[in-house]
């Protein structure tokens, strides 16, 4: 899969959200977020416009070290040649957030100076 760095220096990487609404898939850009370590949080504004499902709530901790409630969802994901059933966070940001949870067993390479971003699925590495 291939993004782009923005001229802030933000890795960008553009999913394909599939839903009831947009069953063939809506395209997304989301920012990489090493930090968050779920898989996908979407703005409120973008699960109501994609009409996800609600699945529940999840008590979550911020970058401020505060502690909110955030409402879950239901959506699928294009994701390296298969759709991945996802439980995303909503939250009030503006942002769509892609988190380490679907990095794992991947490569995920920022190239600042031509700012490309590139993630690649690796086999793991067998242990002697």
């Amino acid at each position: 899969m291939k993004g782009i760095v923005d001229d802030s220096g933000r890795a960008i990487l553009p999913v394909e959200i599939l839903c009831t609404k947009h069953p063939t898939g809506v395209q997304v850009d989301v920012w990489i977020d090493t930090g968050f370590t779920g898989d996908l949080v979407l703005p409120e504004s973008l699960v109501e416009d994609l009409e996800l499902e609600v699945t529940g709530s999840i008590d979550g901790v911020l970058a401020d070290g505060s502690q909110v409630e955030l409402s879950t969802y239901h959506c699928q994901l294009k994701w390296f040649g298969r759709v991945r059933d996802l439980e995303v966070i909503a939250n009030s940001g503006q942002t769509p957030l892609l988190g380490v949870g679907l990095l794992l067993a991947k490569e995920l390479r920022v190239d600042y100076t031509n700012l490309e971003l590139t993630l690649e699925l690796k086999a793991k590495r067998a242990t002697p």
